[in-house]
Order: structure tokens, then C-alpha cells, then sequence
């Protein structure tokens, strides 16, 4: 299969240079492979996502001096294909209703504290239909022991890193998603959880090569149970160093990181970017294939 690597960011907000070095590096490595470039634009979360981030998001890139394949996929007009997923989960009972709220699951977690696994189950179904009549809200979790029987255990699971997770990890890594617990795959406030779009719309698009930063090297190992009891092919995974700003800290868009917006206004150029990041200079990329500029997309992927 030809080399496939993608840029999938979220209209939730202004690019950085964080969302700068992510995409020029899975840009970079599909130029040199001769392959292909695909932008997705994850928009499932309605209640934070803009049509002003994306168009900014499309002006940033092609300042970037990037390339894609049209049309540009927007998840939120694939809202079916995710949810064919999950009846499909559901009806070999990988999935169960969960009924309990954010809140409740973080009562005596400290603020600093990481959110903790769930692994609390299916209700009994008395309660279940107790709770469903009275029209109470739920979210559908995956099941790991139910998981674990369907796949006859985790020890087989497995994916190829080619760059490097936070603790060195590389070639071939075993999967553990036993540490994720129960996630959630749908709720109510957004529909599809990350997770279960993103490794479906990878299948779909044709992606080799998931190249990211570090910071999401954990999610490869539940990603990789939801391919296999999909029976999805997986990705070969390359994640890449965080760049961090003065402060030691990553940027972040929660942090106000400084924009691409910012900079291109302050006179910095894509040039001194890269340079900046320690990628190709612009001589350098001369000798990459020359690819067309990108335009704006209104159709669906």
C-alpha cells in the first residue's frame, strides 16, 4: 500500500508551533516516500468547534507551504459510519451502557490527579431498564473483559514505532490497553468518542503511517484493540518529540500559546520556522517533488 500519512487537527482554536512541527513532519515524510498527504479536520465535538477555526486552520497550512488530497474528510458529516461501528460493538455485547457522570467519576480525584481507569461493568439489567425509563442519560463504554474474550487475551496485540514514546519505546511494542479501563466510545454530548473515529477514519483514508507527538503515544494501545476487534488494519506509528516553549512547558492552545497567526503577522517566515524547529530549511525542500497549492474544500471525504 502506498505511504499515507495525515494532519488532524481540531477547529477547537488557532494553530501553534506545536500543530506546525506535527504537520510539517507527517508532511515531510509522505514527500519523501513519494506518497500521500491526507488533512482531516476532527470536528465531532459540536459544542467547541468553529467554521473560523477550520478556514484559519486551511490559511495556516497553505502559509506552511502544505499540500493535500481533496476533499479535505470532516467527521462530523460521517457521524453514520461511527455509529454503524458501535451497533456493530454493541450487538457482540463489546459495549455497555454506562450510566454515571463525569462528575461522579472524578469525586475524590485531586485536581492534578490523571483521570482514573473505569472498569465498573454493565448494570444489572433490572436497573438498566429502570434507569432507561426514566429517560437518564448514558454513555456507551467499551468492555475490556468482554474484549479480552472476544480476542482470547491482549498478548498477541501489538504495533511498530518507528519514532519513539516518552519512555524510549520503539520497533515493536506490545499493545496494553488494560490501562485505558472501560473508555468511553459514545456519549451524549458529542456522539462518537476520539478514539473509535480516529481509527476508522484511518482504515478509511488509506493511512500507513500515523505520525503524531508524543504526547499521544498512549493512545496507540487502545487504538490498536479497537482495529483489532474491528478488524482494521493498524497503522505503522511514529511519534515524534514535543517541542516545548521558554517556559519548558508544551504548547498548548489552553496555554495561549503564541499562533501562527501571531507569528506570520509578526514577519516571521515559513523559512525561519523550520529552521526554528530544526526541520528542511527551504533549500532544502526545493529537492522535494513539487506538489500543488492547496484550496479550500466543501465537499465531504
Amino acid at each position: 500500500m502506498r505511504f499515507a500519512a495525515r494532519f488532524a487537527p481540531s477547529p477547537t482554536g488557532h494553530l501553534h508551533r506545536g500543530h506546525a512541527f506535527s504537520a510539517l513532519t507527517a508532511f515531510d515524510a509522505a514527500r519523501a516516500a513519494g506518497g500521500r498527504f491526507v488533512l482531516r479536520i476532527e470536528d465531532i465535538d459540536a459544542t467547541r468547534s468553529r467554521p473560523e477555526f477550520e478556514a484559519a486552520i486551511l490559511e495556516d497550512l497553505a502559509w506552511l507551504g502544505l499540500a493535500w488530497e481533496q476533499p479535505v474528510r470532516r467527521q462530523s458529516e460521517h457521524l453514520a459510519d461511527y455509529h454503524q461501528a458501535i451497533d456493530a460493538l454493541r450487538d457482540r455485547g463489546l459495549v455497555y451502557r454506562c450510566f454515571r457522570t463525569r462528575k461522579e467519576l472524578d469525586i475524590g480525584r485531586a485536581p492534578h490527579e490523571p483521570a482514573r481507569p473505569f472498569a465498573g461493568g454493565p448494570l444489572a439489567p433490572a436497573e438498566e431498564a429502570a434507569r432507561l425509563a426514566r429517560g437518564e442519560a448514558f454513555a456507551w463504554r467499551l468492555s475490556l473483559d468482554a474484549a479480552r474474550r472476544a480476542l482470547g487475551g491482549f498478548d498477541r496485540l501489538g504495533f511498530v514505532e518507528e519514532g519513539a514514546g516518552p519512555d524510549g519505546e520503539t520497533g515493536q511494542v506490545r499493545a496494553r490497553p488494560e490501562t485505558a479501563g472501560d473508555i468511553v466510545l459514545a456519549r451524549k454530548d458529542v456522539g462518537v468518542a476520539y478514539h473509535l473515529a480516529v481509527v476508522l477514519d484511518d482504515a478509511l483514508q488509506g493511512i500507513t503511517h500515523v505520525i503524531r507527538g508524543q504526547d499521544l503515544f498512549e493512545a496507540a494501545h487502545i487504538q490498536r484493540l479497537l482495529q483489532a476487534l474491528l478488524d482494521l488494519p493498524t497503522p505503522t506509528y511514529r511519534h515524534h518529540r514535543l517541542l516545548v516553549g521558554p517556559d519548558g512547558k508544551r504548547y498548548a492552545k489552553r496555554d495561549r500559546a503564541q499562533t501562527l497567526r501571531e507569528l506570520r503577522a509578526a514577519g516571521v517566515t515559513p523559512a525561519q520556522l523550520r529552521a526554528e524547529m530544526g526541520l528542511l530549511g527551504a533549500l532544502d525542500s526545493k529537492r522535494l517533488a513539487p506538489v500543488r497549492r492547496p484550496r479550500p474544500s466543501t465537499g465531504s471525504g
